[in-house]
């Protein structure tokens, strides 16, 4: 376990006082969500974070690989507990935290529905959430953040070096993981008290940061199906609520989409 990282943070986040959970830092892991999960079934205190320099077996949503080169921030939280039906606006809050920090990098990020923090059409970062379940009930939830910070061009395959962007590129500064890990978790423990007045706090600023898709007919990729509608907005689950040509409402919830995407003008 590497020491450098961990004390970084601990002292990067003193300004806000001690950080109420653990901090653990290795060199390698091949997930932190993964590793964070298994360390909650043993009784870690929620708030506790870990940081990897390099992940072997990142994931993204419904199990894709996500490229976890030495450079970036690999960032899991160990969050504390919350109703089953909050668990869907968590993926939200995180968002709205990462691309408030990266507005202190003077980057413009804007979210994408579900967990994409994205600038100009690229990912700049991806959010994960995962419940530790025991018995059928979920007792914790982890929430994974992947931050590009650089990308080494022969450290990431050519079709993800197309459809990502990173801080250095685009704000000429390079960012050592744990000032970004503590710019992330600042904006998270704000976000975690604005929450606990109403999820409609988060759900504004989750829009104003969102990428312009409403009124706009989008589709969405759920399975083997590809299901159209306008995007009206999100409800306070943290689903999409699109509206069908037949002018019926459906709600979407991120475990039932795969992607989503502005709908091809028709000819």
């Amino acid at each position: 376990m590497g020491g450098d990282a961990r004390a970084q943070l601990s002292t990067l986040l003193q300004a806000q006082g001690p950080w109420p959970g653990e901090i653990y830092h290795f060199d390698s892991l091949g997930s932190t969500n993964e590793w964070l999960k298994g360390a909650a079934r043993q009784g870690l205190p929620e708030w506790s974070v870990v940081l990897a320099d390099r992940q072997t077996a990142g994931r993204g949503r419904h199990g894709r690989s996500w490229a976890s080169p030495p450079g970036n921030l690999y960032l899991s939280v160990l969050w504390p507990p919350l109703p089953a039906e909050r668990v869907g606006l968590l993926p939200l809050l995180v968002g709205v935290a990462v691309a408030e920090a990266a507005a202190g990098w003077g980057i413009d990020a804007r979210l994408k529905w579900p967990n994409d923090v994205v600038v100009g059409g690229r990912k700049l970062a991806g959010i994960l959430a995962e419940g530790v379940s025991a018995g059928g009930e979920i007792e914790a939830v982890v929430v994974g953040v992947g931050l590009n910070l650089s990308m080494e061009p022969g450290a990431v395959p050519e079709e993800v070096r197309l459809s990502a962007v990173s801080v250095e590129a685009l704000a000429d500064r390079q960012l050592l993981p744990a000032e970004a890990a503590a710019s992330v978790l600042s904006r998270l423990r704000a976000w975690y008290d604005a929450w606990g007045r109403g999820p409609q706090l988060v759900l504004d600023a989750w829009r104003r940061l969102s990428v312009p898709w409403w009124g706009r007919l989008v589709e969405v990729r759920s399975g083997a199906d590809i299901i159209r509608g306008i995007a009206e907005g999100i409800e306070e689950r943290g689903g999409l609520v699109l509206q069908r040509e037949d002018g019926s409402r459906l709600v979407l919830f991120a475990g039932e989409a795969r992607e989503l995407r502005p709908a091809p003008e028709k000819r």
